[in-house]
């Protein structure tokens, strides 16, 4: 997708007389609000709830207490804006009835990193670093409150088995009241949201019928892949926005010298906790089984590596 942004941003070009490549406008809120929700709740009705709670302990590790030592380390530079992660892109990544401990650990990291990355962006912009974890706890009781609200929402009101659309909607609305209520306050809702996908795949998907039940997996499914392939079409056309093209030209040294000190933090800040933490995490299980062998370590390492939409939403706002 990123490839056919980029096909469709260098079509732009030769038809605007190279004056645009883009004919959509990056809009923060847009992601926020609408696209990465969706993505989020989804994978966490999918998730295969047994490996992500079985790592728990090690998601939240990598997740919170990584990206805080990630963030001391690329803070040198942009702070928390490259401790985000991309969520969307480690989906594309590991198969997750391939490899069920690889895809919990990173998807599940991916995800505590994205709302950590947010609520600690936010929290230094307003210069107040005193409630991150309280922040947290909150977005995660508020997930379980509202998934669980809605399973019981649901069983009390019994709709008739040909009401498909008035279950999977209050699904949707119930889905999104969880983001919303935590963006109100600032807290950065995706942990919410996920936390209350994985409660709703808990409990309110067995108290609608099976149609309400297949039809809410697909819909959910597919309406995350338009999501995900339509923000990556969009980063592919703005990699050749030619104003930006234009700032860089006057002064190429600087711009691949910030380049190269950035990429060079990103990966010291994955590696100064991927390794040890794992080091530790090891030390911590008992079964041979469950230990995270150095190919393992280094998959981890890799594959959240990537930056994508998080840390572009993040950019744009503080710009």
């Amino acid at each position: 997708m990123i490839f056919s942004g980029l096909g469709t941003g260098i079509t732009l070009l030769v038809l605007t007389g190279g004056k645009s490549s883009n004919i959509l406008v990056f809009d923060v809120e847009l992601l926020f609000t609408y696209f990465l929700p969706l993505v989020i709740f989804n994978v966490g009705l999918q998730v295969k709830k047994k490996h992500f709670f079985k790592n728990l302990m090690n998601i939240m590790l990598f997740g919170a207490f990584g990206t805080l030592i990630s963030f001391f380390i690329t803070s040198f530079a942009i702070g928390t804006i490259f401790s985000a992660t991309d969520s969307i892109c480690t989906l594309q990544v590991l198969n997750q009835d391939e490899l069920p401990l690889l895809y919990s650990l990173v998807f599940g990291e991916g995800v505590v990193n994205d709302a950590t990355s947010i609520v600690l962006f936010n929290a230094i912009q307003k210069f107040d670093l005193s409630d991150i974890n309280a922040r947290i706890v909150f977005n995660t009781l508020l997930g379980v409150t509202i998934g669980l609200l809605s399973a019981y929402i649901i069983k009390k009101l019994n709709f008739r088995r040909d009401s498909v659309y008035h279950e999977l909607a209050l699904m949707i609305l119930m889905a999104y009241l969880s983001y919303i209520l935590v963006e109100l306050f600032e807290f950065g809702g995706i942990l919410t949201v996920f936390i209350c996908g994985i409660v709703m795949s808990h409990y309110t998907l067995y108290n609608v019928n099976t149609l309400s039940r297949v039809t809410a997996m697909h819909a959910f499914a597919t309406m995350s892949v338009i999501t995900e392939r339509f923000i990556y079409l969009y980063l592919g056309m703005d990699a050749l926005n030619i104003e930006k093209w234009k700032a860089v030209s006057k002064s190429p040294g600087s711009s691949v010298g910030t380049s190269s000190l950035m990429l060079s933090l990103v990966m010291l800040g994955r590696a100064s906790f991927v390794f040890p933490l794992s080091f530790f995490s090891n030390l911590l299980t008992k079964s041979e089984h469950d230990k995270l062998s150095l190919k393992q370590q280094l998959a981890i390492f890799w594959s959240c590596l990537m930056r994508g939409a998080v840390p572009m939403a993040l950019s744009y706002n503080h710009v």
